[in-house]
């Protein structure tokens, strides 16, 4: 998800889209561990993916305007 994607959620969204992305990263990592991961590089995408989610977050919290 782009972060231009991401700013045209409103905050609700973007706050249930993170939670939803960290149970995913969980469920990622414990496939890895249990060696059923099929796609690692998924992890790297959603960890991305949170970082984004929390920095849109943030700078509507500071007030700033991005894009």
């Amino acid at each position: 998800m782009k972060t231009n994607d991401i700013r045209n959620l409103t905050t609700a969204e973007i706050e249930q889209k993170a939670k939803g992305l960290k149970e995913e990263l969980f469920n990622l990592r414990f496939q890895l561990a249990t060696g059923q991961l099929e796609n690692p590089a998924r992890i790297r995408e959603v960890r991305k993916a949170i970082a984004r989610s929390k920095t849109v977050l943030r700078e509507r919290e500071l007030g700033i305007n991005n894009g």
